[in-house]
């Protein structure tokens, strides 16, 4: 009997996935636990693991397909079986997303049922597991809804009396046209009422077109020297997530000038003893950072190391700095952090921050390693841009963007000077933060930064 693989839903808003590489070659052996592909999606790299034992009989999606959550992408069976394609995978039997999403149907139909024999291996997805953990469930107690029983994040939420699944566009679209989404069946993953669901009983069906056919429109549509190309995995989490920041935060930006002098020599006098203790070289942006969160520290400026929750009705307080730090990539925009920045010392800092840096720039971070930053800071010094807007990496309340140094007129004690000076903007969420208190914080970070040898003691 052969076993699918199936592309795995790693998060609440995974929709899809891509293909990286296929470590595994059809006619492989695999043991249960071995690594079978590496995949990404919302910038995170993942390496899939085989949960079941065999041959690899074959490989239906290849490296650098974007392929829909829960499609399977490969078999697992006995040497020699034969994997019959034509027949529907019990996958698809049981999401039957494509013949749903033409029109919910208003009743409420039980889940499809796999029974687990006594001392059967729980099959679980990783977000399951993580959330049972999370919430001390054991997940032998849960009846999957997944292909072969496998338990997934949504069965784990309903076991503990989750409500009817939905994503919030389908839920405001529900209440401005008095839909009851109680009587709605979800076409999404696991049966969440999608926007889709709900235009679909107040407007009337579009008539489809099949795929090649709109391709061969776009094709001819197109005038010469223009190409169209695929948005990645890594670019449409960046896109989903720079679109919500943007229309959800109401937010202005604070701008400064702040004398390097003092900075520039600390980091000299620093360069040789943090190389020789941490095999790092020191960067202005780890002592920018340290300075960033030793000034969220102070009780007066709480209010910039926060978040918004529950509907943005109360506000989380942080009494400890996860720091992101904002990486460009070619593909697209990664957000590492340092978890427990407040605890670290400046030489810890300094690895702290070059280990994860490092692996964004490989593609090995893990989803943990890209998530709880509780304030964000973002670098464009280095390609001499003096002063921009930076975007909220949400559900921070504020994000600091550091520009280029300059040597610039200064006047000081009374006299015109030649000074490096470098540009500082804040973007807030004025939901969270006012004017006020943004100012107040960048005086005190300024003051800090101005001053640098504070960071020491």
């Amino acid at each position: 009997m052969s076993f699918e693989i199936i592309m795995p839903k790693l998060g609440v808003d995974m929709q899809e996935g891509e293909i990286i590489e296929w470590k595994k070659q059809e006619g492989d052996v695999v043991s249960e636990g071995d690594i079978l592909l590496e995949i990404m999606s919302d910038k995170t790299n993942m390496e899939l693991e085989a949960e079941n034992s065999g041959v690899l009989l074959k490989i239906t999606r290849s490296a650098g397909e974007v392929v829909p959550v829960t499609e399977i992408i490969g078999y697992i069976g006995e040497k020699g079986e034969v994997v019959d394609l034509a027949t529907p995978s019990r996958v698809a039997e049981e999401l039957s997303v494509e013949a749903a999403a033409a029109k919910p149907i208003l009743a409420t139909p039980a889940p499809a049922i796999v029974e687990r024999k006594v001392g059967e291996k729980v099959r679980a997805t990783p977000a399951a597991r993580k959330a049972a953990a999370e919430l001390g469930i054991n997940l032998e107690v849960i009846q999957g809804t997944g292909a072969y029983g496998r338990v997934h994040k949504d069965d784990v939420e309903n076991f503990k009396g989750a409500q009817p699944k939905v994503t919030p566009l389908a839920r405001k679209i529900a209440s401005d046209t008095g839909i009851d989404l109680t009587t709605v069946i979800g076409s999404g993953i696991g049966g969440k009422i999608t926007k889709e669901d709900i235009l679909a009983l107040v407007q009337p069906a579009k008539v489809e077109v099949s795929s090649s056919e709109v391709k061969e429109k776009a094709a001819s549509a197109l005038p010469e020297g223009v190409e169209v190309v695929k948005m990645s995995a890594m670019r449409k989490a960046v896109a989903k997530s720079m679109v919500n920041s943007y229309l959800t935060a109401p937010t202005f930006t604070l701008n400064y000038d702040i004398d390097m002098t003092e900075m520039i020599a600390l980091r000299k006098k620093l360069i040789e003893p943090i190389m020789e203790k941490t095999g790092f070289k020191i960067s202005f942006t780890d002592l920018i950072g340290l300075a960033v969160v030793k000034t969220l520290m102070k009780p007066e400026h709480r209010y910039l190391n926060a978040s918004l929750i529950n509907d943005a009705t109360e506000i989380e307080l942080h009494k400890f700095v996860n720091l992101g730090i904002a990486v460009g990539l070619d593909e697209g925009l990664l957000v590492p952090v340092v978890h427990g920045a407040d605890k670290l010392s400046l030489s810890e800092f300094v690895v702290a921050s070059k280990d994860v840096i490092k692996k964004a720039q490989t593609g090995k971070l893990k989803a943990a390693e890209m998530s709880g930053s509780t304030f964000s800071i973002t670098n464009l010094g280095m390609f001499g841009t003096k002063t921009f807007n930076p975007i909220i990496n949400q559900p921070n309340s504020a994000i600091l963007g550091i520009g280029a140094t300059f040597q610039t007129p200064t006047v000081v004690d009374g006299e015109i000077t030649i000074r490096p000076i470098m540009a500082m903007c804040l973007t807030i969420d004025h939901r969270i933060v006012d004017g006020m208190n943004g100012a107040k914080f960048m005086v005190d970070l300024k003051k800090l930064m101005e001053n640098p040898f504070e960071l020491l003691i």
